[in-house]
């Protein structure tokens, strides 16, 4: 949809529901094409604003696309233009409150959107789970247009100066990876911030006792990055010197006291929290 149909669409943009429309074409492509749509997919798009992304959705192969929308002018502008649409639907109300389900016997297992800006954390976590609580949908794939600064800390490696608890967090729930950058020019109208889409792959725990790992996890996390620029010793250092076993962890992980929090994997914070755990130390 180009600037002359996102004009047509009678409706000024909120700044309480952080509207922005995403109205470069080459964008738009390139958030379908990382979804790798088929004919068995099932796609729910968060806050579809005018449609211009709904409209590649419901071009493309996938089987069923179902959207959820806050702004009530937005909802019956959609509703009026897509409602000869049978391969698509659409709910009001808020994407952090309703059921994400499709109806309609149409299971939802990717998730393709221009989210709001202003709720991503919470909207992350309930869509991929947190740490410490089970996701309540195991969707296949997110690809997700989001504020360039978060999602540089969503795929940042271990050592880059972007990484950080964040990383951590997202990285032990789901393999993350950049899809494009996204400058203001692409929306109407122009936001203050760049933007990036990134794809999330959800990953399926095996381990029992993931979740409540991940509680202390999220303990130990807020401990360490609370002094991001501080070393682990004097952060976490007396949770490791008192104690033998967690100083074989160490020695055996290649991890040292002179690190800082920035430097450890995602694999390796999440097995000393195991450790910790073990030794019930915190």
């Amino acid at each position: 949809m180009g600037d002359k149909a996102l004009n047509d669409f009678r409706h000024f943009p909120r700044k309480r529901f952080g509207q922005h429309w995403l109205k470069d074409q080459r964008v738009l492509d390139q958030i379908v094409k990382a979804a790798k749509l088929n004919r068995d997919d099932c796609v729910l798009e968060v806050g579809p604003g005018k449609g211009a992304l709904t409209e590649k959705l419901i071009e493309s192969q996938a089987r069923f696309i179902h959207a959820i929308e806050l702004d009530r002018d937005l909802v019956v502008g959609l509703r009026k233009r897509f409602k000869h649409q049978k391969k698509f639907s659409l709910t009001e109300g808020d994407i952090l409150s309703v059921p994400l389900e499709a109806g309609n016997g149409h299971s939802i297992n990717k998730v393709v959107a221009n989210i709001p800006y202003n709720i991503t954390g919470p909207l992350l976590s309930r869509l991929i789970g947190k740490l410490g609580k089970e996701p309540e949908n195991n969707f296949e794939m997110l690809v997700l247009l989001m504020q360039k600064e978060l999602a540089q800390r969503i795929v940042a490696l271990p050592g880059d100066s972007n990484f950080s608890a964040l990383s951590v967090r997202i990285q032990l729930l789901a393999k993350c990876q950049d899809v494009c950058d996204v400058p203001p020019k692409c929306f109407q109208p122009a936001p203050k911030v760049d933007s990036k889409v990134v794809l999330i792959k959800p990953f399926i725990s095996s381990d029992k006792d993931f979740y409540e790992i991940g509680n202390l996890l999220e303990k130990l996390l807020k401990l360490a990055f609370s002094g991001r620029r501080k070393k682990l010793r004097n952060t976490i250092g007396s949770f490791v010197t008192s104690n033998e076993q967690i100083k074989d962890f160490f020695a055996f992980r290649g991890i040292s006291l002179d690190q800082r929090p920035q430097e450890i994997s995602p694999s390796n914070w999440f097995a000393l929290a195991k450790a910790l755990k073990e030794t019930c130390i915190i």
